[in-house]
């Protein structure tokens, strides 16, 4: 039975959608717009139950766009968003979170003036409080130790990879069954781009999939099971990680290499 608030941008429940064994996100001919502006020009990705996916690709390439079309900020005009089976193309963001997508945005945008436990809590604002609450809680403080560290400091004193280990672990306080990721090593040092990246790979091992979008294609593509190459909006490549890694093409123009 559909649940009041899983209904789509228009009011109406969203559209059950067969969908292919193990396919939990898949976007089909994804056509979004900023205005006149036309960004994604028919893109068409998915990601599988226990995978991560990574989008890579230059600025403006239209990487952020295709997370904020399958969260809801930005509609797309054509083409169709399936989420385990439900056509979430028109959702509104809050449904999308209830149903189980979850973001950790680019620039962190943690709310600077509230404590680190503040910001964990409104992660899951949403859910029902309950011991559930505080499991999760628990796993965010054994994914990220210093979080519990300083789980009352201001959540704007601490430093920026503090900062996004925070983003990340709120995102994980609505308890996803998909994560999106949007730049999270953007600005940190090398040491924590590292540690970034070990606990994105601990997520998914413990059963969390993950759309991850990351200049940095090297690591990206070092963690990700399979990517796509995003270019003027549309997809201009498509393989698992290790092929996109070989290819000459991606090489040369993404990894820095003659």
């Amino acid at each position: 039975m559909r649940l009041p608030w899983q209904k789509n941008g228009n009011g109406k429940e969203p559209a059950r959608v067969a969908t292919d064994d193990g396919v939990i996100l898949k976007l089909d001919d994804i056509h979004t717009y900023y205005g006149t502006i036309h960004a994604l020009k028919g893109v068409s990705i998915e990601v599988r139950a226990g995978e991560i996916v990574t989008l890579i690709g230059a600025n403006g390439a239209g990487k952020s766009t295709t997370l904020r079309s399958i969260n809801g900020l930005n509609h797309p005009r054509e083409g169709r968003i399936v989420f385990q089976g439900t056509d979430i193309t028109d959702t509104a963001p809050h449904d999308i979170v209830r149903m189980g997508i979850s973001q950790s945005p680019e620039g962190r945008k943690i709310f600077p003036r509230m404590s680190v436990l503040e910001n964990l809590e409104m992660g899951a604002y949403q859910r029902q409080k309950g011991p559930e609450i505080q499991e999760d809680l628990e796993r965010v403080y054994s994914l990220f130790p210093r979080l519990k560290e300083r789980l009352q400091q201001k959540a704007g004193t601490m430093s920026g990879g503090e900062q996004q280990m925070l983003a990340m672990g709120r995102a994980l306080m609505a308890r996803p069954k998909l994560l999106l990721l949007d730049e999270p090593s953007m600005g940190l040092a090398p040491i924590f781009v590292e540690k970034i990246f070990e606990i994105i790979r601990e997520i998914n091992q413990q059963g969390t999939p993950i759309l991850l979008v990351e200049q940095n294609a090297l690591m990206a593509l070092d963690t990700a099971s399979r990517g796509y190459v995003l270019e003027t909006g549309h997809v201009a490549l498509a393989d698992d990680a290790k092929s996109l890694r070989d290819n000459e093409q991606v090489r040369k123009t993404y990894l820095g290499e003659e």
